[in-house]
């Protein structure tokens, strides 16, 4: 049925496109007449025009007149005549529902930029986001004031044109992220994060933050720290590098190094863990760190002012496991210490006892481990009475428990007793964007602990550690920087330097055996053989002088002493 011209709504020809476009989302209205400021009708804006502009992405502050303007050609905008209004299709009827989508899809993206932009410009630290090849995409008002310079000078360059001394191009190319370091800008040496940004396992670019307050107040904090450690110092008679080396070490949460939404999740589980006294099984391959889980469950909870007592229940004989664990008495045995000996979970008392291994105790052991579970005490063996205890029991295992238990291999009951809170680590080959910090985290900490110049690695060599396949987990990591610590003579970690099987070896299964032996156990004995034929290279080389081989190896003299004490020599 046609209507006239004049029964449709109007909208004059300086309204916004937006304004357009949300007048007939809201009203349903299939088209408009557009009117100048005469109120004559210069044409009529359709919902296929919004479609075409959205699809198009025109700027939706332009003038609904100039829209038509730029669509004249294609629609038929100019009827003075005929204006029949057509009733809607069910293709017009779609099609006009994805008007609407896509609008709602614009307000949206609008507002969270809107909201990301003041979130960004209220920050008090300067904060700059740069992409894959070093150039400034975002700056916020505070690092533009700062820096003296306006946003519009910054975006699109690289970033060392915009700020001094910067590493942010450098963290992009490494991946490896660098918190709480000084970069001196304008003179000035300032406290800066630099972090990474990583998407489908590759680095797309990097933030920067800059915290203004610089070094001052960083300095006047260790003062007041340092004040304070002066006069806790006067009550201990402990040996200066000991407390050195123990203020220094990660406590709690901040042993587990990693961002991966993985290992973010373990944290998350460590923290609900720390804060009730529940047994916790920790689950994983070995070497992916639960030990280091564990004494951070320990360290965050509690129990943290208590003793944190590990036992390997795989590395002590059946036949004393139950003495090492309970104690046992004088005389209880052929060969027992005169005066007896207190047992594991007596030394564990007001703090906690890791289990380790546990799916390799005995069954008879597992009987009594569960009893004292329940009961909270301990008889040593030999002994007449009960002593009661107050221990968190955390235990670990590399072994199905499940499938052992239907298999008759491990107790159901102490199953569940220590299955209250569950925690499974990752393999290092599915968080591998932890890598680089993994990396940087140990290079530092061991070349600190060996008295060696601190050594970086190449973009080339983090290339090929990033996408090894780590079947050791963190534990092989560890050994691998310990290896190029000891071996590198330079601070540069070049592709070369690395062990050549790192290379050379495709990804596989953890699991996966080696000619008979698992591939972990080969590579120890491919480093430690390597190793210790260069050091006693380096003795003939230096004809015995133990300095002049240190040199020669490009590490500590007292390292050099630990390595002949290692291997023998």
């Amino acid at each position: 049925m046609a209507s006239d011209c004049s029964a449709l709504p109007t909208v004059v020809c300086r309204q916004t496109l937006q304004e357009v476009m949300q007048r007939m989302a809201a009203r349903g209205l299939e088209s408009v007449n557009v009117i100048d400021e005469h109120g004559r009708t210069v044409g009529r804006c359709t919902w296929r025009m919004m479609l075409r502009a959205a699809a198009d992405g025109l700027d939706r502050s332009m003038p609904i007149g100039e829209v038509l303007m730029a669509f004249s050609d294609k629609w038929e905008t100019k009827q003075e005549g005929v204006c029949a209004a057509m009733p809607m299709s069910e293709s017009d009827s779609k099609a006009t529902n994805e008007l609407e989508r896509l609008q709602r899809e614009l307000e949206e993206t609008h507002r969270l930029a809107e909201t990301m932009k003041t979130v960004l410009d209220a920050a008090y630290e300067g904060v700059v986001v740069v992409d894959e090849d070093g150039v400034v995409r975002e700056i916020n008002r505070a690092y533009c004031q700062f820096l003296g310079i306006r946003r519009e000078e910054a975006i699109g360059k690289h970033v060392t044109e915009v700020i001094e001394n910067t590493r942010l191009h450098i963290c992009v190319q490494s991946g490896i992220p660098e918190r709480g370091y000084i970069q001196k800008i304008y003179g000035q040496p300032m406290v800066v994060h630099r972090i990474p940004i990583w998407r489908d396992g590759k680095v797309i670019g990097a933030i920067g933050m800059l915290i203004f307050q610089g070094v001052s107040e960083v300095y006047e904090i260790f003062r007041r720290l340092q004040e304070l450690s002066r006069e806790a110092s006067r009550k201990e008679k402990k040996e200066a590098k000991p407390q050195e080396t123990a203020a220094s070490a990660p406590k709690g949460i901040e042993r587990i190094i990693g961002r991966h939404p993985s290992i973010a999740a373990v944290k998350q589980m460590i923290r609900r863990a720390a804060r009730v006294p529940s047994t916790v099984l920790i689950t994983g391959e070995s070497g992916t760190g639960k030990e280091v889980v564990a004494r951070a469950i320990h360290e965050a909870g509690p129990h943290a002012d208590g003793p944190f007592v590990s036992v390997n229940c795989a590395a002590i004989p059946e036949s004393l496991l139950e003495a090492e664990l309970f104690g046992y008495e004088d005389g209880a045995f052929t060969g027992a210490k005169k005066g007896g000996k207190p047992g594991k979970f007596q030394l564990a008392h007001g703090g906690t006892l890791f289990l380790d291994e546990i799916g390799d105790m005995p069954l008879a052991m597992q009987a009594k481990i569960l009893r004292v579970l329940e009961e909270k005490k301990v008889e040593k063996v030999g002994g007449l009475y009960e002593t009661k205890v107050d221990v968190r029991i955390i235990a670990a295992t590399n072994k199905p428990l499940e499938e052992m238990v239907r298999n008759g291999t491990f107790r159901e009951d102490l199953f569940y007793r220590l299955n209250i809170i569950r925690i499974h680590l990752p393999l290092l080959r599915e968080r591998k964007t932890d890598i680089p910090a993994l990396l940087a985290y140990h290079m530092d900490r061991m070349c600190r602990q060996f008295g060696v110049a601190l050594k970086s690695f190449t973009k080339e060599a983090m290339e090929v550690l990033v996408h090894y396949s780590w079947p050791g987990n963190v534990r092989e990591l560890v050994n691998v920087v310990e290896w190029l610590i000891s071996m590198v003579e330079g601070e540069n970690i070049e592709r070369e330097h690395l062990p050549a099987y790192l290379s050379a070896i495709q990804p596989m299964a953890a699991s996966m055996q080696y000619g008979g032996v698992n591939i972990a156990d080969r590579w120890k004995e491919m480093v430690y053989q390597s190793e210790r034929e260069r050091i006693a290279a380096a003795l003939v080389a230096a004809n015995g002088n133990k300095a002049e081989a240190a040199r020669r190896l490009g590490i500590h003299r007292s390292t050099l002493y630990e390595k002949l004490k290692k291997y023998g020599f």
